[in-house]
């Protein structure tokens, strides 16, 4: 199918990340992009042509999210390794850490201000931070399994958080309390945002359903089902009318939303497509996903109306199948295959596209030839070599199976935190021998056990006490800070009355001097 000028277009492919790449954003200022992936890196690209790109290093684990700052000099990461991290993106590299959570954090996302933080954690908590003083603020823990997903609405007044306990979740900033929940889902809810007004959220499921709602009506007005694996992530356009969509099916699928349909369907990922993100101006989205790449496309689409594109190239896409022999004669029952009316691009995505941009390393490197804290750590380039080589397998066969890896451990939740057993085989998917180990054991873990009643309320009352104690480490947090504001604010008064004590100290010395050096007169 021809391509024209309002269709999208690829415009670079990135290649720099050694494994699953799980998060894409924009600089503000349309300079830079900014991906996360599971080899534990932040890459920072700049836009301009043969300019240098950066690679961040510093988390211990698989980066999870990413999102500049509203003025972009910041760039802030979550990490399975429980932190969120705040880096400058620029050639120095620095960072700062907050230690944020009890368990892996699978987002993290600015308000529109760029004053606070929310992050979303398996520790079933969504969690809000200060930027600038660089500490803990509150949380919210009512979600009863991991939160995938969190973000602020852009007038800053509401957070709405998604999760593998099926809901999505809208709380009140200024009372910290749920005030709506929604939970029509089949599987989990993977993703969750604001549309640019405030006025809907957009929710995505495993079960590769997306629904938007109206925050002013509180109900369903768009529900689409238009891949066939479960969605990662989506992304708005700007004006409202447009939002990308990354599913488990390697497709990116660009919904209409004003007329409510499927318009575009790209093809370049040879794995998962895990993240999507519009540009702030809209002109350009990114994609990534489990083949390590980074695709950055031309918009296009959003110059004109779907159905003026229509018009004019009308041979590309017919909404009317022709007619079959049997609806002339005779007439019968007979199968009409539907038609689709979404144009399909596949881009060649080659190595020419465009050419691999100089790395520079920068942050605290993972790795090292010294021995730290009892442990041998490796260099990056020896780490990347065992990464490719340590199981024999090619690059490419390493690279898939770290693909399925992380996709197995993202569905590893979804049948529910009673089913401990369950959890821990999808766990170990990865694993060929444990697999095989697996396949010959026919017999439940309950059957071997002997006591299925009281596993069960074994790890019913295990996971009652972590949620217990989640609440209680919320609490404790929560009260910390306050403590700390009131510390501070006791200090500012102390040094306040000091000041004030020896001013009106220096006053009483200069009147007493002043009476003394003055002559006494007697009448």
């Amino acid at each position: 199918m021809a391509s024209v000028l309002e269709d999208p277009t690829l415009e670079r492919h990135f290649k720099g990340h050694k494994d699953v790449v799980t998060c894409t954003d924009f600089n503000p200022n349309c300079k830079q992009l900014a991906s996360g992936s599971a080899d534990k890196s932040l890459m920072i690209w700049n836009l301009a042509p043969k300019a240098r790109a950066y690679r961040f290093v510093g988390h211990q684990d698989v980066i999870t999210g990413a999102q500049f700052s509203p003025s972009g000099k910041l760039v802030a990461t979550s990490s399975k390794d429980r932190t969120v991290r705040l880096w400058t993106p620029s050639i120095k590299g620095e960072s700062t850490v907050f230690k944020a959570h009890t368990a892996a954090v699978r987002s993290v996302a600015f308000s529109h201000d760029g004053q606070r933080l929310v992050t979303a954690s398996d520790d079933k908590s969504v969690k809000v931070w200060s930027v600038h003083r660089q500490c803990f603020v509150y949380s919210l823990t009512q979600h009863t399994n991991w939160v995938r997903c969190a973000r602020f609405s852009p007038d800053g007044r509401l957070i709405a958080s998604c999760g593998d306990d099926r809901t999505v979740r809208l709380w009140d900033t200024s009372t910290k309390h749920c005030i709506n929940c929604f939970t029509d889902y089949g599987g989990s809810a993977t993703f969750v945002d604001f549309n640019s007004n405030g006025t809907c959220i957009a929710s995505s499921g495993a079960d590769s359903s997306l629904k938007i709602w109206d925050l002013r009506t509180n109900k369903l007005i768009q529900h689409y089902q238009v891949h066939s694996a479960g969605i990662n992530s989506f992304s708005f356009h700007p004006s409202n009318n447009y939002l990308i969509s990354g599913s488990s099916d390697r497709t990116v699928k660009i919904l209409d939303l004003l007329e409510g349909r499927l318009i575009y369907t790209l093809h370049g990922h040879k794995g998962a497509v895990i993240t999507v993100a519009f540009s702030r101006a809209g002109d350009l989205f990114a994609s990534g996903g489990a083949d390590g790449q980074v695709l950055m496309w031309r918009t296009n689409f959003d110059t004109k109306s779907y159905q003026d594109v229509l018009q004019q190239h009308s041979r590309r896409s017919t909404p009317d199948p022709p007619p079959h022999v049997t609806d002339i004669h005779p007439r019968g029952p007979h199968l009409h295959h539907p038609q689709p009316t979404a144009v399909q691009i596949s881009p060649t995505v080659a190595d020419i596209q465009s050419p691999d941009p100089h790395v520079i390393e920068l942050g605290q490197a993972v790795y090292n030839t010294t021995l730290l804290n009892g442990r041998t750590h490796l260099t990056p380039t020896q780490a990347a070599a065992n990464s490719h080589h340590s199981n024999g397998l090619p690059p490419h066969h390493v690279g898939s199976s770290r693909a399925e890896e992380w996709m197995g451990d993202e569905s590893a939740s979804r049948a529910g935190a009673t089913a401990g057993s369950q959890t821990g085989t999808g766990r170990r998917r990865g694993g060929g021998r444990r697999e095989e180990e697996e396949r010959g054991q026919t017999h439940p873990l309950e059957v071997l056990s002997g006591h299925p009643s009281s596993l069960d309320s074994t790890l019913q009352h295990i996971v009652q006490q972590l949620d217990i104690l989640t609440q209680t480490v919320s609490v404790l947090e929560e009260r910390l800070t306050l403590t700390e504001d009131k510390l501070k604010e006791c200090l500012h008064h102390q040094s306040q009355i000091l000041k004030d004590v020896r001013s009106s100290g220096e006053r009483w010395r200069t009147d007493s001097e002043e009476t003394d050096g003055s002559p006494v007169q007697f009448t």
